[in-house]
């Protein structure tokens, strides 16, 4: 049975309280909300915190409120963010809280947590022994990559769900630190850097998403991984469009998720403004944006299989948005799966 290292335990009433306790400790302390991944990373030792500081007791941080947008506490389980109705009109955030492993971690993650998940890779995330087996990795302990031996940089990928459906709808995030508080778009929290993933303070505390109002848009979010429950993304496609009367397309966002070390914006669906979601418009887009896709042998499945499903997931989610049959696309989704098994 693999244990847990000693810690000293902290529970804050506040976000301050917490945001004080994380400076006074220093980088030996981690934050714990669901801890649906901070416990199997302190039992695998690839997290050896000294303290931990629970944001269990902090009520503000819980809960959604609608008017004019979406505010979100980072402290809301990702259960009831699948399940409230106020979260409707942003279908990309429900499809991928909603796919996040089994009912009952969902009913422990957090959004804060699930956006401030630890990059994944196959050398990584395994235990203590099989770690030592193969002499450590650059993420912890080592001093080589071993995705990529002779490359001076992380490889180990992004595996949130949450942060491409968020990006995609614009979602800004709200960090306190014992400084006081500041604002910033999701796609700036994340730098493409296996180790330095997250470019907030060691310091500073995640306590909320807001959302702009969705009125006019649609989204939805495709993910691909080995079992249809609990698997992390080995491939996650976020798309979001705003349609004008005509179904002409206004504004479109398309975000991957799982394939580098941070989510990656793809450029590509600018192509689609001023046009229709016609099959000649999407295949444009999808052939532009799986360009993007440069998976590695840090995950599941073979990277070349990889990358060329990201242009059929692209093609279903914008095919998805047009408003094609669902009974369609959900048997382009399970052909993938199952094509998945023998990969």
């Amino acid at each position: 049975m693999m244990r847990c290292p000693p810690f000293s335990y902290h529970a804050p009433a506040t976000a301050l309280e917490a945001a004080k306790i994380l400076r006074a400790e220093g980088p030996s302390a981690v934050l714990i909300a669901g801890g649906t991944d901070v416990i199997p990373g302190m039992k695998r030792r690839t997290l050896e915190p000294k303290a931990l500081v629970s944001l269990r007791r902090i009520a503000a941080l819980r809960g959604l409120t609608a008017g004019g947008g979406l505010s979100i506490g980072a402290g809301t389980t990702l259960a009831d963010v699948a399940s409230a109705a106020v979260a409707r009109p942003y279908g990309a955030l429900l499809r991928a809280a909603a796919q996040v492993a089994t009912p009952h971690i969902r009913n422990a993650a957090t959004v804060g947590g699930n956006l401030c998940l630890d990059t994944r890779c196959t050398y990584y995330d395994q235990s203590l022994e099989w770690r030592q087996a193969i002499g450590f990795c650059m993420k912890l302990e080592g001093k080589v990559c071993w995705v990529a031996p002779g490359s001076p940089r992380c490889w180990a990928v992004s595996s949130t769900d949450l942060a491409p459906a968020l990006i995609a709808l614009s979602a800004e995030v709200e960090l306190h630190s014992a400084d006081g508080r500041r604002t910033l778009p999701l796609a700036d929290l994340y730098r493409d850097d296996g180790i330095a993933y997250l470019g907030k303070r060691a310091d500073e505390v995640l306590t909320a998403v807001r959302l702009p109002d969705a009125t006019g848009w649609r989204s939805t979010y495709w993910k691909l991984r080995r079992r249809e429950a609990f698997d992390f993304p080995v491939l996650g496609v976020a798309a979001a469009v705003k349609l004008a009367a005509d179904g002409t397309v206004e504004a479109a966002r398309l975000v991957f998720g799982a394939v580098a070390s941070h989510p990656v914006l793809a450029e590509a669906a600018a192509r689609l403004v001023g046009h229709r979601l016609t099959d000649d418009a999407i295949a444009e887009v999808a052939d532009g944006a799986f360009r993007l896709a440069k998976p590695l042998d840090n995950t599941d499945f073979h990277i070349g299989w990889r990358k060329r499903i990201a242009r059929a997931f692209v093609s279903g989610a914008l095919r998805e948005l047009r408003g094609d049959d669902p009974a369609q696309l959900g048997a382009l989704a399970r052909r993938a799966t199952a094509l998945s098994t023998v990969v």
